[in-house]
């Protein structure tokens, strides 16, 4: 189903038939980037949702993928030590990265153990300006989330995050545990040039039709304010998620 230009949604009965059509999608990514460019860069989603994702990829597309080519990265970042267990990247590790056999140095988590959030923001973006040549960041792909209440990545309704135009990175507070995070901003994010939404659950719902409104209200739905400026975007969803939306 499509809705506008360079974005494509899909819904699929469960999660485990859309975690397998993803790994597809990825797969196919990966290869074209490597052979285009010697080079696949991946931002990661963290939260739950994306685990079945990860395990798939990491069994059945292990094989699939050049792995020595793929620079992992992340879209957000739970300020907690990266052994943590709310650790996005901990999660990441866990079910995928140390089942593949992607190089150490390709790896590049957030600092969370810096002192200070606002030190581990401009490190990150000082990382992603070593890795990226460009204006802007230009990931091959972008996997995100959606919240409930409509944020993605550790953007936040009401967030002065969402207001950022000139930073990638920039550190948080938002009302959820942990309080303190490290995100991409949106302009960051809409500069890839391939964005993927993994949305599951009914609870979701309302967000994903607030998200994907003709007329957005990006400080009360952040997932909003995600179109990429010259990419393609598909909101992959179960068919709890895509309850709310017309013709679902």
């Amino acid at each position: 189903m499509t809705c506008r230009p360079r974005l494509e949604i899909r819904v699929y009965e469960d999660v485990d038939r859309l975690s397998a059509a993803l790994a597809e999608g990825i797969a196919r990514l990966a290869d074209r980037a490597v052979r285009d460019q010697g080079r696949f860069s991946l931002a990661l989603s963290g939260g739950n949702t994306p685990r079945p994702l990860y395990r798939l990829l990491a069994s059945a597309y292990r094989e699939r993928i050049p792995w020595g080519a793929v620079h992992a990265f992340w879209g957000d970042e739970r300020y907690v030590p990266p052994d943590d267990p709310r650790s996005d990247y901990r999660m990441a590790r866990e079910t995928l990265l140390d089942h593949v056999p992607i190089p150490p140095d390709h790896v590049h988590p957030f600092p969370t153990l810096l002192p200070r959030p606002e030190e581990a923001a401009q490190a990150y973006e000082r990382t992603l300006r070593s890795h990226f040549s460009g204006c802007w960041p230009r990931f091959d792909l972008i996997l995100l989330g959606l919240g409930p209440e409509g944020h993605t990545a550790s953007l936040f309704p009401g967030s002065p995050a969402l207001g950022e135009r000139a930073r990638w990175v920039t550190a948080a507070r938002v009302r959820a545990d942990p309080p303190l995070r490290l995100t991409l901003t949106l302009p960051a994010i809409n500069h890839a040039a391939h964005i993927d939404f993994l949305v599951v659950g009914e609870e979701k719902a309302a967000a994903v039709a607030a998200a994907l409104a003709e007329r957005p209200d990006v400080n009360a739905c952040p997932a909003a304010g995600v179109w990429p400026s010259d990419g393609k975007l598909i909101w992959w969803l179960d068919e709890g998620a895509a309850k709310a939306l017309d013709g679902s």
